[in-house]
């Protein structure tokens, strides 16, 4: 008989867990518990970068009933109490309690209602793998993962799959079930190496942080958001934009992003040289011309001092430039949201300075001719399209 590999340490891995949810690094854990690295990322990505609920015990959610609530039941059962007066007693809904007795009440249970034998079955039900709907249908999951390779969100996709087959019940999957099928790698479910067409890259799924406020560089003398007309705040109509840049390695490069506020159309700006204000003023106008006036109305930008020529930016908006306050980027959320999505296309420490403006217009494409759920899930290139018609 040959011999046997070593054991799966489950109180290592245990341990291991543990530290990850109270925030340890996956390095500093490994030291912590024993084990070298490469176990650690493999524990990781069997995963999918998540805990094992059967070894992790979970925050205990008010939704679903604990042991001690399931213990009571049971006592209060036995003395004879109904349905209603047990939910009374512990503030639960009676469908709450009816539901729990018909699920972990099997007929081969001489004595009724046991606590804790229904915890166990309700643990049991929850840990049980069922297999994935991609994997259970080929034809689905290709159609899947031809929207991923054109960088479409999970989101995208499953809104996409309910408009264009409205029959197919079976197709109606959520945006989870796609991450799921992704970062848990089950057999017949996506390949991992799709997660690349992710807006993030990840190959492992984390926790969100905490986004970090931007410090102010330049205090521009010109008119603040305050002063904008309230048909921009509003998003009643098409023509009112936000800008910024992205930057690239070392801060030496640079490409100015636009984005309309109603109809989340982008425009990027080539930006070769070393992101002065006379280039940008020079990018801006080369970016605009092709735009009527129509839809040239406001531009709301950062205190960078990469606008320190408003005034000779301000001709090409009819309603003029205007500023957002110092450390305050949430107030132009378009355009942040915006530039994350192009840093799918423009990596962090990148050169910016490599790519040509038919690199950039290609970018614009692929993003304008994308649904976007805010917008019910039509492109922004067909609203600025129905708003350019109207006009």
């Amino acid at each position: 008989m040959g011999r046997r590999g070593r054991k799966r340490r489950l109180g290592l891995e245990d341990e291991y867990w543990q530290l990850i949810l109270a925030g340890v690094g996956t390095v500093e854990a490994c030291k912590l518990v024993g084990v070298g690295r490469k176990t650690g990322y493999r524990w990781r990505a069997e995963r999918g970068g998540l805990p094992p609920l059967r070894r992790v015990e979970r925050e205990h959610s008010g939704r679903y009933l604990s042991l001690l609530e399931r213990q009571r039941i049971a006592t209060l059962r036995r003395h004879g109490l109904s349905i209603r007066e047990v939910a009374r007693e512990l503030g639960r809904a009676p469908s709450t309690i009816s539901r729990e007795l018909r699920r972990n009440t099997s007929r081969h249970d001489t004595g009724g209602y046991d606590g804790d034998l229904a915890h166990s079955r309700a643990r049991e039900r929850v840990e049980r793998p069922r297999g994935g709907r991609l994997a259970a249908d080929p034809e689905l999951r290709e159609a899947v993962q031809r929207k991923l390779k054109l960088e479409w969100s999970p989101e995208q996709i499953a809104a996409w799959l309910r408009a264009e087959y409205p029959s197919r019940a079976r197709w109606h999957v959520c945006h989870e079930t796609i991450y799921q099928a992704l970062y848990n790698g089950a057999k017949g479910g996506l390949s991992r190496q799709l997660t690349k067409k992710l807006r993030t890259g990840r190959p492992l799924r984390k926790r969100r942080r905490q986004a970090h406020e931007r410090t102010p560089r330049f205090i521009a003398p010109a008119l603040l958001i305050d002063h904008r007309p309230a048909e921009a705040a509003e998003r009643s109509r098409v023509g009112d934009w936000e800008g910024d840049l992205i930057t690239g390695r070392g801060g030496l490069s640079a490409i100015g992003t636009l984005v309309c506020r109603r109809s989340r159309y982008i425009k990027l700006i080539h930006l070769p040289g070393r992101r002065t204000a006379e280039d940008l003023i020079t990018g801006l106008h080369e970016t605009l011309v092709d735009l009527p006036e129509s839809v040239r109305l406001t531009l709301t930008w950062d205190q960078g001092s990469e606008m320190a020529g408003h005034d000779q930016v301000a001709a090409l908006f009819a309603e003029g430039v205007f500023f957002a306050h110092a450390g305050k980027p949430w107030q132009r959320p378009t355009n942040e949201n915006s530039n994350g999505l192009l840093r799918q296309y423009f990596p962090k420490g990148s050169d910016l300075r490599t790519y040509t403006v038919e690199e950039l217009r290609r970018v614009e494409e692929r993003l304008n001719t994308r649904p976007r759920k805010t917008l019910d899930w039509i492109t922004p290139a067909q609203v600025l399209a129905a708003s350019l018609a109207s006009s």
